[in-house]
């Protein structure tokens, strides 16, 4: 399945099996894979993926946690399909198991925290929520989260609007920064707070010079220096790349262009995609000497030199390389096939 995904960079069955050239009809190829996705997410590929996630990964990492949607238009035969609103603000769902999205989030916060310990929560201003505050504390974990314009702060034993504060100050540490493909010259000031939810002390660094209106984020880092609030909001600007995740998982292997209807073959797929995205990842950060990710690169033929998102050239290398094997992944690995299904007979004496 992984090797048809990035040598055909789609998540079409059709598309795949014409990648794997198995020496049989290609209506066999995508029946034995769409039964694959049918039983769910393998248990055991689950885990040692998170086992390899853990190993790659630095202690105390940064985690960014976004909701995102697929949309299927003309799409009315899926599997549980439910109404987007409004993919930044609010979403429904029609699964049986369904809750709401905070129970989903908190239970991707729990695995996260189990998996890894101690790490640093990157939000955007979805979630905040006086809930997601009081579960990060319980869990004792750090976290940075941009603020709306409704939120109240206790500062100085007054009850006051986040943006009152905004307006009352001036930022006066600069920060050059590349956000959104362009640079920007940002100016950050902060402020110890205390919140609705917890009533603990927090930080509320306000950057002033990348948007319309100031960002406010709410964090309970220490702050001692200025470089502390660099910090800050340098972890908050890396939120961005989970946006170009999104993107790259749609528009790299097609994935809102699926076709198969069951939700928990939809899942499936999207996990073979994910791990997709963990190879791509891995490659990414390797030295600009290694000679794999040289000839991939080489292979992708790209116009610009350096890119500050790499994934979609090292998928067009993948893809390029693959492209000349003639015998698909036989060479390699030997695909398990089912038993065949054909009459048999039993003597009884």
């Amino acid at each position: 399945m992984l090797y048809g995904i990035l040598a055909s960079r789609s998540c079409l069955l059709t598309d795949i099996s014409d990648k794997l050239l198995e020496p049989c009809k290609k209506i066999n190829t995508v029946d034995r894979l769409s039964a694959h996705l049918t039983k769910g997410t393998p248990k055991e590929a689950l885990n040692a993926y998170l086992a390899l996630l853990r190993k790659w990964c630095p202690a105390h990492p940064v985690i960014l946690i976004d909701d995102s949607d697929v949309v299927k238009p003309d799409g009315c035969k899926f599997e549980d399909l439910g109404w987007v609103r409004d993919g930044s603000k609010s979403t429904s769902s029609k699964e049986k198991d369904f809750t709401s999205i905070n129970d989903v989030a908190f239970s991707a916060m729990e695995r996260a925290a189990a998996l890894f310990g101690k790490a640093a929560f990157i939000m955007d201003e979805g979630y905040d929520d006086n809930k997601m505050f009081l579960k990060l504390d319980s869990m004792g974990q750090d976290y940075v989260i941009r603020l709306t314009s409704r939120r109240k702060l206790l500062c100085h034993n007054k009850w006051v609007s986040a943006t009152e504060l905004r307006n009352r100050r001036k930022g006066k540490v600069k920060l050059p920064l590349f956000y959104k493909g362009k640079m920007h010259e940002a100016y950050l000031s902060h402020v110890k707070v205390q919140i609705t939810a917890s009533r603990k002390d927090i930080y509320l660094v306000l950057v002033y010079g990348i948007t319309e209106h100031p960002m406010m984020l709410a964090t309970n880092r220490e702050i001692r220096s200025k470089d502390d609030v660099i910090r800050a909001a340098m972890l908050y600007f890396s939120r961005w790349k989970i946006e170009e995740y999104f993107r790259c998982k749609k528009q790299v292997f097609q994935f809102e262009n699926f076709r198969v209807r069951k939700l928990k073959a939809i899942n499936a797929l999207n996990f073979y995609i994910t791990l997709c995205m963990a190879f791509l990842a891995h490659m990414s950060v390797k030295s600009e000497t290694n000679v794999l990710k040289t000839e991939i690169i080489r292979t992708a033929k790209s116009i610009r030199e350096k890119v500050a998102f790499c994934y979609y050239r090292l998928a067009k290398g993948i893809s390029g390389i693959l492209s000349h094997a003639k015998e698909g992944i036989r060479l390699w690995f030997r695909t398990k096939r089912p038993a065949y299904r054909q009459l048999r007979l039993k003597l009884v004496v």
